[in-house]
């Protein structure tokens, strides 16, 4: 993972990237780094733990809308991780109902890319002070 720190920092990389696909097992070390079961990050990805597990055996990619999912929610581990000062921090967070996003757990919103958006967003505005 420590490859993709760049293409994530990059929005442009990040949708190439996310293009040629990234690894099943990438999906799984990012889901490892935000504590997420196989199941929630199934449940994110919108498939399967079944079709998960088969793709990282068979060293597969996932498609591109999945990819991108992934990258992003590395972007997003790493700016939580910054702004509340450590991973278990930012997970706690994204369980809890937030102000900003209209009391909906971030965790709900993490399903799409527009919701990874939202989040990274409210986590921008408390790293800069803003609660509200």
């Amino acid at each position: 993972m420590l490859g993709l720190q760049a293409t994530v920092a990059d929005s442009f990389a990040l949708v190439m990237e996310a293009r040629t696909g990234v690894l099943a097992k990438t999906a799984f070390d990012v889901a490892a780094l935000l504590q997420f079961s196989a199941d929630e990050l199934a449940d994110l990805l919108h498939t399967t733990t079944k079709t998960l597990r088969t793709y990282r055996e068979s060293k597969k990619r996932l498609g591109p809308a999945a990819s991108e999912q992934v990258l992003k929610l590395l972007a997003l581990a790493r700016q939580g991780e910054e702004v509340f000062g450590n991973v278990p921090a930012f997970r706690r967070w994204l369980d809890k109902p937030a102000y900003g996003l209209d009391n909906q757990p971030p965790l709900a919103l993490l399903e799409t890319s527009g919701g990874i958006d939202l989040v990274a967003d409210e986590v921008d505005r408390i790293g800069h002070g803003d609660f509200a």
